[in-house]
């Protein structure tokens, strides 16, 4: 049976694997940055922090696009915004390989962040309203195949090619590649996506809550700055792992890049595993027990007693951070309500975004100026801080954590 004879006969099997493929193909390019930052700023002659102007430029396109992206969703539908996003991204990721000045790359981070935003909060805000917990925790373990894989990619670029370009090609011309094949699949969105998802899409747009209205919500706040301190941990680490073990702690290249590379392979396991324990433990459960466990791996990796105890702290950091995000957008509609849901949605994906950005280059900043190895420390403050917030922000919760969409099982 082929892949579009089972998207007519099974409409919310078919439109989430494609969610799945889309989520593999933005989590491609989050995952090459880390390994192939130190031959990049080599290569244009730049400073250790000049990574903040890169993810600076990312994320002013990703905030922008995370914020229309509910009117997005509505105007052009899931199916076209995913080939958009796709084909934007990969242009501007192929351009990163062409261009000889910094401020070029720099430029084209804007279009990658405007490819990414959009489909990833329009991805977010439609599976948190139709799917249940359980196809969330997957589908951000699909993006975790696409940041897992993207290490590896740059890492045989730089150990067989001598060449960081070649990991921003390769990933560009998939990216190009799945744009193509999205557009081929444009009327199975627009037929199938209409009947099984279309009434679904109005529930969110249905209610005239404006973003001023939703901003006037202290939970909203919460969630921001919950997501804010979460997406900065978690982007910190996997930016900075490498340079971390290759420039202060003296591991070779390749085995460096292999553990950078465990980071988002435990993460994505992490993920999987959530998925299918979720409706056990509830979310709660999941997001204190991984703040907790983040806090144990990142303690040993202040610690740093031996080379195999890196390896150890990041593998259990991926796993234990593995649930949070998904977890947290699931349980959206809990915390604010349902007029406020999609608006705080497009803004907490806005506020990753920032998180993202502001404290991995703020990490750089401090490791130029004091040392590589405050980085660790850093990252032990900020997920202390993060588990502070969030317990007190359940007293304001119910003791549960009921599904979203008011059932327990998954529709596929």
């Amino acid at each position: 049976m082929s892949f579009f004879t089972t998207t007519r006969r099974h409409p919310h099997l078919g439109l989430a694997v494609l969610a799945f493929i889309a989520f593999v193909s933005l989590g491609l390019p989050d995952g090459l940055l880390g390994v192939g930052w130190p031959s990049i700023r080599h290569a244009f002659a730049m400073p250790l922090d000049a990574i903040g102007m890169y993810l600076a430029a990312v994320v002013a396109g990703y905030m922008t696009s995370s914020f229309l992206s509910g009117a997005l969703l509505v105007r052009f539908g899931v199916g076209r915004l995913l080939a958009a996003s796709c084909f934007l991204t990969g242009s501007a990721l192929i351009g990163y390989t062409m261009v000889p000045h910094w401020w070029m790359m720099v430029a084209l981070g804007v279009f990658t962040g405007l490819g990414a935003g959009a489909i990833d909060a329009g991805l977010n805000t439609y599976v948190a309203s139709h799917f249940g917990e359980r196809l969330m925790q997957w589908l951000h373990a699909s993006w975790g195949v696409g940041i897992t894989i993207g290490p590896l990619i740059m890492t045989f670029g730089l150990t067989a090619l001598n060449s960081w370009r070649f990991g921003y090609q390769a990933v560009g011309v998939f990216q190009v590649a799945l744009a193509i094949g999205f557009v081929m699949t444009l009327s199975i969105w627009e037929r199938n996506g209409a009947s099984a998802t279309s009434t679904s899409e109005k529930k969110l747009t249905d209610h005239d809550t404006t973003i001023a209205a939703t901003l006037r919500q202290p939970q909203a706040w919460v969630s921001m700055i919950l997501y804010f301190l979460y997406a900065g941990a978690e982007s910190g680490l996997g930016i900075w792992t490498y340079t971390l073990l290759t420039e202060s702690r003296g591991v070779e290249t390749a085995l460096a890049g292999l553990f950078a590379g465990s980071y988002w392979l435990t993460f994505t396991i992490g993920r999987i595993g959530a998925g299918v324990v979720t409706g056990r433990t509830g979310a709660n459960r999941l997001v204190t027990g991984g703040l907790a466990g983040a806090l144990l791996g990142t303690g040993l990796l202040v610690w740093d007693p031996s080379e195999l105890a890196n390896v150890v702290a990041v593998a259990v950091i991926g796993v234990a951070i593995a649930p949070i995000f998904p977890a947290l957008t699931s349980g959206t509609m809990v915390r604010v309500g349902e007029h406020h849901a999609a608006n705080t949605i497009g803004m907490q994906i806005a506020a990753a975004g920032l998180g993202a950005t502001i404290i991995p280059s703020f990490m750089g900043i401090l490791a130029r100026r004091i040392s590589l190895e405050v980085i660790p420390v850093f990252l032990l403050v900020v997920y202390a801080v993060l588990l502070g917030i969030y317990i007190m922000s359940t007293r304001h919760r119910g003791p549960c954590d009921p599904p979203l969409s008011g059932h327990s099982s998954d529709p596929v």
